[in-house]
């Protein structure tokens, strides 16, 4: 029975690295740091404010004490709604957030190359995820805004073959849906135990040598 968890679980295990990157790039604003010195051309600090005519203040670019570059950006009433950063190490991300301060929308860059976009509930909760890595494989993750685990997956292997993985309330494999290189489809099931219990294509007993 053919079965496409060899090339499409890494895929799913792959968008753990592009949200755990990204999420160690999300920190709350820091405290105001004084400007160095400036001239007539060039100003030089660790922090701007930009503020509206009223005096609130609109955005702020600063570096934080880890290296990141921040330019965080607020509503008319001082909720942080949008931030580009770009870390250290050139990790780099956009996130957008709702006006309780939610993370809404992530999109993002992770050493040693995998982009993507996140999605998340009202809870802040991620929903989907988008990524694709250096080698050019492709996947689609849905989550459950409940427990949290992944329940579809939707990926394309670097050697063009697509997949479709659904997963039980508990996050184990449970369909399995691809199309091969030589374009045969083959679909698998599985129990709980992870044991496959029916699939198609089913693989020929070996010719008997009596």
């Amino acid at each position: 029975m053919l079965n496409p968890r060899k090339w499409f679980y890494p895929a799913i295990v792959a968008l753990a690295g592009f949200a755990g990157g990204l999420a160690a790039m999300q920190f709350a604003p820091g405290s105001a740091l004084a400007a160095r010195h400036h001239n007539l051309r060039i100003v030089t600090a660790e922090q701007f404010d930009l503020v509206d005519r009223n005096g609130s203040k609109r955005a702020t670019l600063e570096v934080r004490p880890r290296g990141m570059a921040d330019l965080m950006m607020f509503d008319s009433e001082g909720n942080d709604r949008a931030e580009l950063r770009v870390a250290r190490d050139g990790g780099s991300s956009l996130n957008f957030y709702d006006t309780k301060g939610h993370q809404r929308v992530l999109i993002g860059e992770t050493p040693p190359g995998r982009n993507g976009v996140a999605i998340y509930d009202t809870a802040g909760r991620q929903l989907a995820t988008l990524s694709a890595a250096r080698d050019n494989q492709a996947s689609l993750t849905l989550y459950d805004a409940n427990s949290g685990r992944a329940r579809a997956g939707l990926g394309v292997a670097v050697s063009g073959e697509p997949a479709l993985v659904l997963f039980d309330q508990q996050g184990r494999d449970r369909l399995e849906v691809h199309v091969g290189a030589n374009g045969k489809p083959g679909i698998a099931l599985a129990d709980a135990s992870g044991k496959s219990i029916a699939g198609l294509p089913v693989s020929e007993a070996p010719a008997s040598t009596r």
